[in-house]
């Protein structure tokens, strides 16, 4: 795998954005170039339309190619006959406007919806992976040629990480552990506003779970900031940006080789 750098970014929330901090982040992409920006999710705060069109304006400016994922705040919030019969139509159309392919050497960016237009719970910002997004998930990752490896990218943390902010994304274990059979590289979150990095244990092997802090006003106990993802033979390296300070040390995890991870079992986990 050779050299790629990819911007993690999450949790803009366009409506109650941090202004200045979108700015340094904009001219960080201006400046460094990465291959590659991902957004995983809450582009909007309340899924207005001037808060789409602001993000469609932001995202457009940055000049690089970007893949971004839904989250439960751009699902819409007042509007609940939209909510109910057509939930994603703005986040499609912003989809559709700022979206391009992302080229990464030996790495292919598959997404995992984590959003509800309702859930049998009060609190529907939670996540939830259903059954057929996890098999829309698993299916593009079975069908990757050989070689190429998969970095999965949602808004929900798929289970707790120790953060301030709770995910309580129901399905998210069952999906860890068919991710973790097919040997993913990572899963990249958002959601809980502050950035971590972990390995989370399943029943058929570990996976790396990274997550990004935010970019609005809504920050909880870190500062505002996104994650420089760099891809290299050593592995795959990890360092949190925060406006004014130097990059934290990366922390690099060393991955296992491909031959040394167990066959996959779709039958088991379908």
């Amino acid at each position: 795998m050779t050299n790629a750098r990819l911007f993690h970014i999450s949790d803009i929330h366009f409506g109650l954005e941090d202004k200045a901090v979108l700015d340094w982040v904009s001219d960080c992409v201006r400046r460094e170039r990465p291959d590659a920006v991902a957004i995983t999710g809450d582009l909007t705060m309340r899924a207005r339309r001037r808060e789409f069109a602001a993000a469609t304006r932001w995202i457009s400016a940055l000049g690089v190619p970007v893949t971004v994922e839904v989250g439960n705040h751009d699902l819409p919030y007042f509007n609940l006959i939209e909510r109910f019969t057509d939930p994603y139509r703005r986040y499609r159309a912003l989809e559709m406007a700022v979206e391009r392919p992302i080229a990464l050497p030996g790495v292919a960016v598959i997404p995992l919806k984590t959003t509800a237009r309702a859930q049998l719970r009060l609190n529907w910002s939670k996540g939830r992976v259903g059954l057929t997004s996890l098999a829309a998930c698993l299916a593009a990752i079975d069908a990757l040629p050989h070689g190429m490896r998969a970095l999965v990218t949602c808004h929900h943390p798929l289970v707790e990480t120790g953060t301030h902010g709770k995910a309580l994304t129901r399905g998210g274990e069952r999906a860890l552990t068919a991710l973790a059979q097919r040997g993913v590289l990572a899963v990249l979150s958002g959601h809980v506003h502050d950035a971590f990095d972990i390995v989370h244990q399943t029943a058929r092997g570990p996976v790396r779970m990274i997550g990004a802090g935010t970019l609005s006003q809504r920050v909880r106990t870190t500062p505002a900031g996104f994650n420089e993802l760099t891809f290299a033979k050593a592995g795959l390296a990890v360092a949190v940006r925060t406006m004014g300070t130097e990059p934290a040390p990366p922390r690099i995890h060393h991955d296992v080789p491909e031959d040394a991870k167990p066959p996959q079992d779709a039958a088991a986990l379908a």
